[in-house]
């Protein structure tokens, strides 16, 4: 069954699926976040046009989230968006953009959109990211842009201070442009921006869709120095500005962030290590990236004699558990695994380690 359908029947059944297959965030939303989308709704804000600069206090709030003080940025219908129009404004036919494999290959397929490649590295490996050495390694003339996701989706590895640093001075050493993927970044008390080292040409994608949970809502930003942000503007279809609804509960996120991340922190801890536990009792399977940094992870399935595709489609038909196969996020390794998110309850947590030792044994007899 194609992954389109199995997405197709978790939806029609949400309420009874555990939806651990897109990396969001099903854990309890603090209760300011629910006041204000409340409110926003009550007030009818809804009826008006949001101001484009985004409502009163969310572009400052975002700012200082990331300890930005000279910086512009665009609100988007979630973070994707703004990459797209990052590569349409930046990109010309030809070009190329340094990624990696495994990776969120959407945003490879937006690269195309401009007529340019993304040239993947191989991280299906040991350490698991895109260092410094192997990006010069791949380096070419054509090459005008790095893509670092960090942490990564879907192997939910972390770069190093050390690895961050030596990616931005890559970056700065050939005038590239960096584009610093920070969806999972609140799953990372460890994490480094790479504009610590490279603030003038870097850009950051920003979302709300998985610390905070508010994937459904499609808000986000792109950042970076005024001066790129100008190039940006240019492509920015969105004159009338990005649901407000979704920016007053971000705004509230950013406001209590303080209170909830820990909690989802903690729940994302808890339940890596049931997986893990799960995963080390059934043969030939094993977690290349333990523990994650941020709040998935794969399942490396190649010696288990089972293909991830049906996996996904048996755990969700059969057992109500929604996971995602491999080969929607790489072209080279999307055969060997199964990515699993994990920030969600300790009771649909339970639900996949106790389905998933059965499917696999029931699918290699």
């Amino acid at each position: 069954m194609a992954s389109i359908d199995n997405f197709q029947f978790a939806h029609e059944h949400r309420r009874e699926v555990a939806w651990m297959s897109q990396n969001t965030n099903t854990l309890p939303m603090h209760p300011a976040v629910e006041a204000a989308i409340k409110t926003s709704v009550e007030d009818r804000e809804y009826n008006l046009y949001p101001f484009k600069r985004g409502i009163f206090g969310l572009p400052e709030a975002i700012f200082a989230d990331l300890g930005l003080d000279e910086a512009d940025m665009l609100l988007t219908n979630g973070g994707i968006e703004g990459e797209y129009i990052a590569t349409r404004a930046l990109l010309k036919p030809g070009d190329e953009v340094l990624s990696t494999d495994p990776s969120f290959l959407p945003i490879h397929d937006q690269i195309a959109m401009a007529s340019a490649k993304a040239v993947e590295v191989d991280i299906y490996r040991k350490p698991w990211v895109l260092t410094p050495e192997s990006a010069d390694e791949a380096l070419t003339p054509a090459t005008k842009m790095l893509l670092l996701i960090d942490p990564n989706n879907p192997l939910g590895s972390g770069c190093t201070r050390a690895q961050v640093r030596g990616l931005a001075e890559v970056a700065r050493d050939h005038g590239l442009w960096l584009i610093d993927d920070i969806t999972y970044r609140d799953f990372n008390p460890d994490h480094v921006l790479a504009s610590e080292f490279y603030p003038e040409r870097t850009l950051f994608s920003y979302s709300f869709s998985k610390g905070p949970g508010l994937a459904g809502m499609r808000v986000g930003a792109i950042l970076g120095p005024p001066a790129g942000l100008k190039e940006l503007k240019r492509y920015d279809t969105n004159v009338l500005g990005v649901n407000v609804i979704a920016q007053r509960a971000a705004l509230a996120a950013l406001e209590s962030k303080k209170e909830w991340l820990p909690k989802v922190r903690r729940a994302c801890e808890s339940n890596q290590r049931t997986i893990q536990e799960a995963v080390g009792k059934v043969d030939g399977a094993f977690l290349p990236v333990y523990p994650s940094k941020a709040n998935m992870f794969v399942i490396d399935l190649s010696a288990a004699g089972v293909n991830p595709d049906v996996v996904e489609e048996r755990l969700l038909h059969d057992h109500l558990v929604h996971t995602r196969a491999g080969s929607y996020l790489s072209r080279k390794s999307g055969g060997k695994f199964l990515r699993v998110s994990f920030s969600v309850s300790a009771a649909d947590c339970r639900r996949f380690v106790e389905a998933f030792p059965g499917v696999v044994e029931k699918l290699r007899a």
